[in-house]
Parts: C-alpha cells; structure tokens; sequence
C-alpha cells in the first residue's frame, strides 16, 4: 500500500511537568518532530508501508530535525520543500491532570502553512492507493485547503481511496466552521477516524450510536472512533466492534490518535478484520505513548507483534 499524506510539519516544545500553565515562566523540552499528519506518516512507514509526504520546513536546525527523523524511517521526502525565507513550525504543548492540552501554535505563517496547490503534483499522487487527510491541514489557511482539495480530486479521478482523520483543532477553528468543511471530505472518504467529540462536531449529534448511523449514511465504509483510554470502536454497517485498550504507563499522549490511524490502515492493507485491525491500532496507539516526544513511542510492526504476544 502506497498513502500520501500532506500537511504541516513542526517541531513540539513541551512543559515538563502536567498543570504548568503556557503563560507563565518555567521549564520545557524539546524540540522533538511532530504536526499530525507527519507523526502519522512516520508510523504508517515505521509499520512497513510506503509513505509519501508534501510539506515544507525552513531553511534552519528545527527543519533539519524534522527531514532526518522522516527519512530515517523511510517516508518518501521528495514532496517536502525547504524555504528561506521561513522559519519551521512550532507548537508548544501543556498537560494537565485531567488528560486535557494547550497549545500555541505558529503554523500559518510559518513554512508549515506554505503548501500550495502547485505542490500538488498528478504524477506523485495518481500512485497513491490512499490518500490520507489530515483536518488539522485543512484548518491551517486557504492555500492548504486548496492543495489537499485538489490532491482529493486526482485520488478520486484515478480510482483511489480517501481516509480521514478530522483532527479538530478548536485553536484553529470553530466547530460550525468545521463542519461546514468536513462533511465533503467525509462524503469522499471509505474509512474515517473521528474522537467522540468529533464525532458530535461532524453529525451535531451527541448519542454515539445516533451520529454513527449518521457518518455512515454520508457514505463511509468504517467509522473507527479513537476513544483514549477506553480504546476504540468500529462501526460498520454490518456490525459494531469495541476494542478495550492496552493497559500502559502513559509518559505522552500526543500523537497517540495518529499512530492509532496508522496501525488501522497498516492492518486493513494486511487483510485484518475489523476488530482484529483495532485491536492491532490499539496496541500501536499504546506503544506511542510510552515515550516522550509524539514520534518517539511509534513502534514497527515487528515491535507491536511482540507486544500483542505478550498480551495475549
């Protein structure tokens, strides 16, 4: 299987410590590479997919990081662009006790926003068998809607799939906004990966079943509906599967979601059944969040196989 993912590519500057606020003085780590769709792109390839990544960097030490990390784990580079002129995104993240985060970000002016649709190019992407979309892109700036509009549109034209992950950001934009954005891509896509909070933004509905019925009826395959802690749910319409989670030491949550994708898609490609494709995406979702930095825990196939044995 061969997935293109597009999207922006930071460096992640975290607190230290949980409940210590962004506004006020004290100590971070970082930078570690991060931006959503790259963290998925580096499990999907970390898993033994082919990758294949459009985003830009800076001319600078940030963005160097963020290239060496993807290459070394064998995401296909060739579509990332290096600028001058920019300086590489940067999100800094705070915990806090009750599972929530904070960031602040500096995204859409900075090279991570500077995806155009001449980007975009039909000979890269008429190759993909799935084009992954991240909607966290998609809420970054008009230019970025624009290149992942068009990159849907050859995907569809070729006769390939589309997988969503509407990754809502509510820093970046409102949940009416959202909707009113989302809902074509859903329309589009075979697999979709919504929270239980987007689910609600995406269908207005708050009972879980209600707004499954309610994304399937706009044409998807297969909700799997990443649910934390709790582990995740597939929904088709032929069955309902729950998938308990892994019971691991947490140490950093970020990019769970997205590994989460990665090890869905890696098992539907393997010809994995439902539950046994969220069971495998549970355990990739767990081993992610045993390491600080949100691509560090982000485990291969071989690494999660294991894991699954021992858990048996």
């Amino acid at each position: 299987m061969r997935v293109g993912c597009m999207g922006e590519l930071l460096v992640e500057i975290m607190r230290d410590r949980v409940d210590v606020p962004l506004g006020v003085p004290g100590v971070f780590l970082g930078p570690y590479p991060s931006g959503a769709p790259a963290i998925f792109a580096d499990c999907l390839a970390r898993l033994g997919e082919e990758v294949f990544f459009v985003g830009a960097v800076g001319n600078d030490d940030f963005g160097f990081l963020i290239l060496e990390r993807l290459r070394r784990d064998g995401v296909d580079t060739s579509g990332i662009k290096i600028l001058e002129g920019y300086t590489t995104g940067v999100a800094f993240v705070t915990y806090f006790s009750d599972g929530s985060r904070k960031f602040i970000y500096h995204i859409s002016r900075a090279a991570s926003g500077q995806i155009f649709p001449e980007d975009v190019r039909e000979e890269d992407f008429a190759k993909l068998d799935v084009l992954h979309v991240m909607g966290s892109t998609m809420l970054i700036n008009e230019n970025c809607r624009a290149s992942y509009e068009k990159a849907m549109s050859i995907v569809e034209r070729h006769g390939k799939r589309i997988s969503f992950d509407p990754n809502f950001r509510p820093e970046l934009l409102g949940k009416d906004r959202a909707r009113e954005l989302f809902l074509p891509i859903l329309r589009k896509s075979f697999v979709v990966f919504p929270t239980e909070e987007e689910l609600a933004v995406l269908t207005g509905e708050e009972n879980f079943d209600r707004a499954c019925e309610k994304v399937l009826a706009e044409g998807p395959e297969i909700i799997a509906v990443k649910q934390g802690k709790r582990g995740s749910t597939v929904v088709t319409k032929e069955g309902k599967w729950s998938v308990p989670a892994f019971q691991v030491e947490e140490v950093d949550p970020t990019g769970a979601g997205d590994c989460y994708c990665a090890g869905f898609l890696a098992a539907l490609s393997w010809g994995m059944k439902m539950e046994e494709a969220a069971r495998f995406a549970n355990a990739v979702g767990a081993l992610a969040v045993t390491q600080k930095g949100p691509m560090e825990g982000a485990p291969t196939r071989e690494e999660v196989e294991a894991f699954l044995r021992r858990h048996s």
